[in-house]
């Protein structure tokens, strides 16, 4: 627990879910490999039940650090993990590739992974799954109760398209630059429930939603609540999920950090009976597009005034909102460092951007798969 303000305190625990794609060590295309990997990572020394985990396609695999108290602790498990999915690839003839989308595919179709859940999803939606060749990067909050997570999740959404621009790492695809700093956002936004999720009034108006959606038939399960952050329906936790997967646990940690922040906050503005932000759904809309669009590279709505400003003092905005919590967790230094880091040396999809222009596809794999 970790004491905010005066003689409050909430859960702090924190988690984080990363997906990866599998590519063939020799062509850098993706393939169909998890099985295999997953087995072999199993039986690594160390590796527990349920860390190494498949995804819709067969060529995704996915791990889940154990529950963590701390920022460093978040780091050290995904060093752990990613080691581990790595050395089993390379054990199969195969690359684990830290990038939000793949950044050239076969003509061939990826098979979804094994299970009637997966099959239905393909039969349904077909030409999305197959194309479903996008990771991200899910950071888990332990929050008190489904209330506190409902009304984390409304009190997060203005500053959902910042950390969407902060952590933008697909900007490749189909071999070519797509213009776009998160091409995984915009794959991602076609599901039927997903992008920024809407304003709740409590943890009954959510539920109500849900089972609307659930009874109009557009989504299959619970599940398929794909907002940028939802409360999980696994664990006692505010799932945020608007992160393209980064290109290492250095990157990564930022994210641990600043969203815990918010999470904390959020929760004790609404203990505190500090009204949510009031906005519209169009333009939290219109700015994940445009976060999605040029990462950092250029201008960033402000939550504060929703007025474009230059995208580097949207960041230190938002840091600079969360700054008493940062120091009650502990969080502020490692937060600190990680923005003064990203602003210096680009987001990553500017990183990727750069090691395609000077070397081609061969540069752009040897970053993706080796930055870790």
């Amino acid at each position: 627990m970790v004491t905010i303000g005066v003689a409050e305190t909430i859960a702090e625990t924190i988690g984080v879910e990363e997906e990866y794609l599998l590519l063939d060590s020799l062509t850098g295309l993706p393939t169909a490999e998890c099985p295999r990997v997953r087995g072999v990572a199993a039986a690594l020394p160390g590796v527990a039940d349920g860390e190494v985990g498949p995804e819709l396609l067969k060529a995704q695999i996915e791990i889940s650090t154990p529950v963590c108290h701390a920022v460093d602790e978040v780091g050290s498990e995904l060093c752990r993990l990613r080691a581990a999915v790595r050395a089993a690839a390379r054990t199969v003839g195969c690359e684990v590739a830290a990038t939000g989308a793949a950044p050239a595919r076969s003509a061939a179709v990826t098979p979804v992974s094994d299970g009637v859940r997966y099959a239905e999803m393909r039969s349904q939606a077909q030409v999305l799954v197959d194309e479903q060749l996008i990771t991200g990067m899910h950071v888990h909050v332990g929050v008190p109760d489904r209330g506190s997570a409902v009304a984390a999740v409304t009190r997060l959404r203005p500053w959902l398209p910042v950390l969407a621009a902060m952590g933008a790492n697909s900007p490749l695809w189909d071999g070519r630059d797509t213009g776009y700093a998160s091409w995984r956002t915009l794959l991602f936004g076609r599901w039927p429930v997903s992008g920024p999720p809407p304003a709740f009034a409590d943890a009954a108006d959510y539920e109500r939603r849900v089972q609307d959606l659930l009874r109009a038939g557009v989504m299959a399960d619970r599940r398929q609540v794909y907002w940028h952050a939802r409360p999980s329906e696994r664990y006692p936790t505010v799932e945020v999920r608007v992160l393209d997967v980064q290109p290492s646990p250095c990157d990564a940690v930022l994210y641990v950090g600043l969203i815990r922040a918010l999470v904390v906050r959020a929760v004790q503005e609404e203990r505190d009976g500090v009204p949510p932000p009031a906005d519209a759904p169009e333009l939290l809309e219109a700015n994940t597009w445009w976060a999605a669009r040029y990462g950092l590279t250029g201008s960033l709505c402000d939550p504060g005034s929703g007025r474009q400003r230059e995208a580097g003092a949207v960041v230190d905005e938002l840091v600079e909102q969360v700054s008493p919590v940062l120091a009650a967790t502990g969080d502020r230094t490692t937060v600190e460092r990680g923005v003064e880091r990203l602003l210096r040396i680009g987001t990553p999809a500017e990183r990727q951007r750069t090691a395609f222009e000077d070397h081609g596809m061969p540069g752009l794999l040897k970053m993706i798969t080796c930055d870790w």
